[in-house]
């Protein structure tokens, strides 16, 4: 097992001159999330807030769960300022743990349903995590043994279960038993919950949130998409994506006191159905489901008539399939360029045809300072390639307990280094090009290679490993490792195997797996990903 970094408490905060610029302008205001909803909640009480397989709640049945989970929550012990690792699928009760752990000042780390035990003991291990709370089921996986596994090994002190448990693990229905807690323990500055990276070394990185600044997202990907009481926005995606929580997302819709409609399954056999019964008029998808959504639209034909804007971002959405969007769907899109550590471009909902299908839109804010360079760090003309630099008032300042790291990751004037390759036309719209870092972006889940490899060296019979992204029409791009063997060489489905028992999320094993006899090098002895990627290509080019 790999040390841990050092531990440091401290987190990147805004320079002062910036906060008060921002607070000056209005941006940030002194409001936290729980608070917001409460105030949302109070005023529509009756309305239904929360559709999914299992029935409704409305607004003030959902603040009442909140409040109750929350002081059963403190009760068990979390106070201000814990982490706790939550691992939900969509719905109410991932809803209502991240409202509860907020108005506690507790700082949820958000895992993904299809996160397994690699992830999820990584993610409790450097969070100091206080509590692991999860679902009995998520994503055909069964996380009890899991929870019994970090309370044996002190990775956490609680399991907490949104179902039937045994102790040592406590049913969340038992803490809701508590009477309602009104007061607030989160303030405006504080952190609100953990995003995850799509970074290239291990584990991702968790990304600091703050109420105020994510707020001001959130808020302003309402304006920009459309946002009202008669929003029904369909959660398909994970819930716990920066691109379905914030941007608008979820919690856009409950602030604007909208209704959300939560899907486990992102296929357009559940979605399609949920988008004619409830009647939804905005959701966020990936390239890859876009696609397929367009695919299934052909055959079907089904009642999408309620449906006005259509989201697409996590990966740029081919010229040509965005063009297709609206004659197939009936709907507006709206491309959005985004990442968890901050920036949003997105396309206006009135901007011209060709500038949607074309771009990845513009910063939601004014305050957004954006520049792309070149190697060498000097801006490159309008229109040229360059990485993607960036600093504003929803766009963090460091990422957690990685003081070395931040100082790459940071220029010496506190502009983010995406890392993502972009041009901006003249009229300032960004259209991305690809990216600088070892990461195969599949289908908008963000893979880092180094992980991977890292995980294939542990087997016994793997010599070398090199992951590298093959291009993909539907995925956008997919993962291929090169091994290099011992002998007796494993098979590709053995390797598979052995990933699998790492307790890795699914979307992470490699698709395909090529043994080869030594690495091509690059000048200085270092493994040519490069010329891998060639290989690849020309490999797969001969097949057809």
């Amino acid at each position: 097992m790999q040390p841990l970094p050092p531990v440091t408490h401290d987190i990147a905060d805004w320079p002062e001159k910036f906060a008060q610029q921002y607070i000056t302008s209005g941006h940030w205001r002194d409001e936290t999330f729980d608070q917001c909803f409460a105030e949302v909640a109070t005023h529509h009480p009756q309305r239904t807030a929360i559709t999914e397989m299992n029935g409704e709640v409305t607004y003030e049945d959902l603040l009442y769960r909140v409040r109750c989970l929350a002081n059963g929550l403190r009760h068990s012990g979390l106070v201000v300022g814990d982490n706790v690792v939550v691992h939900l699928p969509n719905g109410v009760e991932f809803v209502e743990t991240c409202l509860a752990l907020f108005q506690l000042g507790v700082r949820p780390v958000l895992a993904l349903p299809a996160h397994r035990q690699h992830e999820i003991e990584g993610f409790c291990r450097f969070a100091d995590a206080k509590a692991y709370i999860c679902a009995p089921h998520a994503d055909g996986f069964d996380p009890e043994p899991l929870a019994l596994h970090l309370l044996h090994e002190k990775f956490c002190a609680l399991a907490i279960v949104h179902g039937d448990a045994t102790a040592p693990l406590i049913a969340a229905a038992a803490l809701r038993k508590a009477p309602p807690l009104v007061e607030s323990a989160s303030r405006a500055q504080d952190v609100a919950c953990f995003q995850l990276s799509g970074g290239t070394t291990g584990l991702p990185k968790l990304i600091p949130r703050r109420h105020r600044e994510y707020l001001y997202n959130v808020r302003t990907c309402m304006e920009l998409s459309g946002f009202n009481t008669e929003t029904v926005y369909l959660a398909a995606l994970p819930m716990a994506h920066n691109f379905t929580l914030c941007c608008p997302g979820v919690m856009g819709a409950l602030l604007a006191g909208a209704r959300v409609v939560a899907s486990i399954q992102p296929d357009a056999q559940h979605c399609f159905t949920w988008i004619e019964r409830e009647r939804v008029t905005h959701t966020s998808l990936v390239p890859p489901l876009a696609l397929l959504w367009m695919d299934a639209q052909r055959e079907r034909r089904a009642d999408l008539s309620s449906l006005r804007v259509l989201q697409v971002g996590g990966a740029r959405l081919p010229d040509n399939a965005a063009r297709r969007v609206m004659p197939t769907l009936g709907c507006q899109l709206q491309q959005v360029m985004g990442m968890a550590e901050g920036l949003i471009c997105c396309t206006r909902l009135d901007d011209p045809q060709e500038r949607v299908t074309s771009t990845q839109g513009r910063p939601i804010s004014p305050s957004d300072e954006i520049r792309v360079v070149n190697s060498q760090g000097q801006e490159v003309a309008c229109g040229e390639v360059g990485e993607l630099q960036v600093r504003g008032p929803y766009t963090m300042r460091g990422y957690y307990r990685l003081p070395e790291h931040n100082a790459h990751a940071f220029t010496h004037d506190g502009f983010f280094r995406t890392g993502d390759r972009v041009s901006i036309t003249a009229e300032g719209h960004v259209v991305v090009e690809g990216r600088d870092k070892d990461q195969i972006n599949r289908g908008g889940e963000k893979v880092a290679a180094e992980e991977i490899e890292n995980l294939l060296l542990a087997h016994p019979q793997v010599h070398d490993a090199a992951v590298v992204a093959m291009n993909d029409q539907l995925m956008g791009e997919r993962i291929c490792a090169f091994v290099v063997p011992r002998e007796p060489a494993p098979t590709s489905m053995r390797l598979k195997l052995f990933l699998h028992s790492q307790g890795i999320a699914a979307f992470k094993i490699p698709d395909r797996i090529e043994l080869i006899h030594a690495f091509p090098q690059t000048g200085i002895g270092k493994t040519s990903k490069k010329e891998l990627r060639d290989q690849l290509r020309k490999s797969l080019e001969a097949r057809l």
